[in-house]
């Protein structure tokens, strides 16, 4: 997508030295337009864990990438193979939510298993990574044709007026590789010149749709208004949602879905509107392994600085400002669940099913 009129992508291996991997450092947009490296396995678990880089399809990206750079860093270990599973161990636990992470390393290790010495691993491994970097690529692409179609529909039957969409969080190509999951679709159709409008939730406490979802949108210049995250229901009252899209950290085999928390709100002021509510998703993002969300999904708690402090920028400098009495305490759930009997279908790459079990299942055949 753009950037200052550029296209950029969120993660890519350098041309020229094969042992660097590039990143746009997200904790500083829109601030600042940051481009770093990185060079080592333990800098993939910190760029995870700090959100430098964040969203389910390019955590599990930047994972694949840690475990190549694994492989690099196990040609100086003494014992080559017991290092590779210490870091992979390491990189596993960096966000727990999130299934791409472990999905991504699982099938790195098991990619590189058979390789007996760390020479055997490299030649693996980079492929291996640069494998599921285009695959998300372009899973997220066809997400957007697919959603698409949903988006035509809407603006076939208002006869060509603006079709108004709700997202929530970053479900935009800084949280995939290209073109996102959420906002796929509704840059294809920009790019078709259908006329859309885009809801905004900030999405506190990080503030990633204010941050990241506005200033993507507005560089591609998608129309777009920023909401506080409480007026989702008011404006769905008011008819002024058409649809609501959002992404999927991880989505169970019979359709819950667990996303940033404040998803599951806007869920239900969704049904209550008699507004669709779809989540867009690459198949990577669903874990085949379990069944229900609330039960079995494990919901990230983070730290309570992060609803304590408001980061923005003054005099030209990123500076954090506390807006809470100090003595208050602090609950940070990141995540929440949608369930399955909210969602009105999944739009994924193989195309759109239903949130049940019954369709979902058949996405692996």
């Amino acid at each position: 997508m753009l950037v200052n009129g550029r296209p950029y992508q969120t993660i890519w291996m350098d041309e020229s030295d094969q042992d660097r991997i590039h990143y746009i450092n997200q904790e500083v947009l829109p601030f600042e337009f940051k481009i770093e490296e990185m060079h080592s396995s333990s800098d993939s678990y910190d760029m995870i864990r700090r959100m430098n880089v964040r969203g389910a399809p390019l955590i599990g990206v930047t994972a694949a990438f840690g475990i190549y750079l694994a492989c690099l860093e196990a040609k100086t270990q003494p014992e080559p193979q017991v290092y590779l599973r210490e870091q992979a161990a390491l990189i596993r636990e960096a966000r727990p939510t999130a299934v791409n992470l472990s999905w991504a390393v699982d099938r790195m290790m098991k990619k590189i298993a058979n390789a007996a010495k760390p020479e055997h691993m490299i030649m693996v491994a980079r492929p291996e990574a640069l494998k599921i970097r285009e695959e998300e690529l372009q899973a997220s692409y066809m997400i957007g044709q697919h959603g698409l179609e949903i988006i035509r529909g809407i603006s076939e039957r208002k006869n060509g007026k603006v079709v108004n969409i709700l997202t929530h969080c970053n479900a935009g190509w800084l949280a995939c590789i290209d073109y996102g999951t959420a906002t796929s679709p509704i840059y294809q159709a920009f790019d078709e010149q259908i006329p859309v409008h885009v809801w905004v939730d900030e999405t506190r406490p990080r503030n990633q749709g204010a941050r990241l979802t506005a200033w993507e949108l507005g560089q591609h210049g998608v129309p777009h208004t920023v909401i506080v995250d409480n007026a989702g229901g008011h404006i769905m009252q008011k008819g002024l949602v058409d649809l609501v899209i959002t992404g999927s950290d991880r989505t169970t085999r019979s359709g819950d879905v667990a996303n940033k928390i404040g998803t599951y709100l806007k869920a239900l002021a969704a049904r209550d509107n008699d507004i669709p509510f779809y989540v867009a998703l690459p198949v990577s993002t669903i874990d085949f392994t379990i069944d229900s969300g609330i039960e079995e999904i494990p919901i990230e708690e983070r730290d309570p600085d992060e609803v304590r402090v408001m980061e923005g920028i003054s005099d030209g400098k990123i500076q954090s400002v506390r807006i809470i009495p100090e003595e208050s305490p602090v609950s940070n759930y990141g995540f929440d669940i949608a369930p399955s009997r909210l969602i009105t279908g999944l739009i994924t790459e193989k195309g759109i099913c239903g949130a049940r079990e019954s369709e979902i299942m058949k996405l692996i055949d």
